[in-house]
This record gives structure tokens, C-alpha cells and sequence, in this order.
């Protein structure tokens, strides 16, 4: 076996290594990532539409 040949091997002992196997499958789960797009308000619902009834009847 001649010089050239043992790299040429060696090479392709290193390839298989690296590239011999299809890397693991990716659940659709794992994938996505949810969370809320704007944070809760408290004062969004505070708001009461019938609030000057009480204060300004008679």
C-alpha cells in the first residue's frame, strides 16, 4: 500500500465518519415555538361603560 493510497483511506475512514449517517429525525412539536404576541393589559378590561350612570344620576 503506497502513501497515496493510505490517504486516500484515511480520507474516506474521516468522510464516513462525518457524512456515513443521516443526522436524527425532527419531531413537527419540537419545531414550533408559541407564545403570546402582545402582554396582557390589566386596564384593557378596567374600562366600565355604565360608570356615569352611577355617578351622575339623581
Amino acid at each position: 500500500m503506497s502513501q497515496e493510497e493510505a490517504n486516500v483511506d484515511t480520507a474516506e475512514t474521516a468522510r464516513r465518519a462525518r457524512f456515513g449517517a443521516l443526522p436524527e429525525r425532527v419531531r413537527l412539536e419540537d419545531t414550533v415555538e408559541e407564545h403570546p404576541a402582545t402582554a396582557p393589559d390589566p386596564a384593557r378590561d378596567a374600562y366600565n361603560e355604565d360608570e356615569w350612570l352611577v355617578r351622575y344620576a339623581l
